[in-house]
């Protein structure tokens, strides 16, 4: 609730899969993975009905067919008349039919500062990687609208931190995630209010930091 006002949001998440792993170490990381994955759905799940918060597993498993998993997708968000969708390491795209029925009320929050160092591949430690790569000076969460495009979509609001000297992509990503934590619940509440600034597709606006 905000106020008065009943203001429902909507949490996609998901648990990606690690696409390849070298050494040993990384293979054995590899095989704990799946079971690593189940449990934090469970508990994702099993957190929301405690806490009495409407949820559903909706996948790739329980819809084969993207088409019927776009349309079961939307059948629950109107169900429950969400106001705003946040996707929240959810990392496929999302249907037509959603996109067309919630267009510009579906936001992502992505680790770097967009549009550097986003798109398709770009999640998780590879971000970080690629800022570092880049020899930027400065990092940060980037909270922008979803579109059918990967982190395309107009910017809403960032929080930047610095890239120090002896970084490596865990100590970055630490620090980027507690400015995602930051930034993120924000936003969703300046939207609920109504006083989020408006998006922009040239530039993130600096709001929020």
């Amino acid at each position: 609730m905000i106020g008065a006002m009943a203001y429902n949001v909507a949490v996609l998440a998901s648990q990606p899969a690690p696409t390849s792993a070298r050494g040993t170490a990384a293979r054995e990381r590899l095989l704990r993975r799946p079971r690593d994955q189940q449990q934090r759905r469970v508990r994702a799940l099993a957190h929301a009905r405690e806490q009495g918060i409407p949820s559903a597993h909706l996948s790739g498993r329980s819809h084969p067919d993207p088409d019927d998993l776009d349309q079961a997708m939307l059948a629950a968000l109107d169900r429950h008349h969400a106001d705003l969708v946040v996707t929240a390491g959810y990392l496929k795209k999302i249907g037509p039919a959603v996109l067309d029925a919630y267009a510009g009320r579906i936001i992502n929050v992505h680790p770097a500062l967009l549009p550097r160092h986003g798109g398709q591949g770009m999640y998780g430690r590879r971000v970080h990687e690629s800022v570092l790569a880049g020899g930027d000076s400065v990092s940060g969460a980037t909270v922008h609208l979803v579109t059918a495009d990967y982190d395309e979509g107009p910017a809403i609001a960032r929080r930047q931190v610095p890239v120090l000297s002896g970084d490596d992509p865990d100590t970055l990503a630490a620090r980027v995630l507690q400015a995602e934590h930051l930034l993120l619940p924000a936003v969703v509440q300046a939207l609920a209010l109504g006083i989020a600034p408006k998006p922009s597709a040239q530039r993130p606006t600096a709001g929020l930091t």
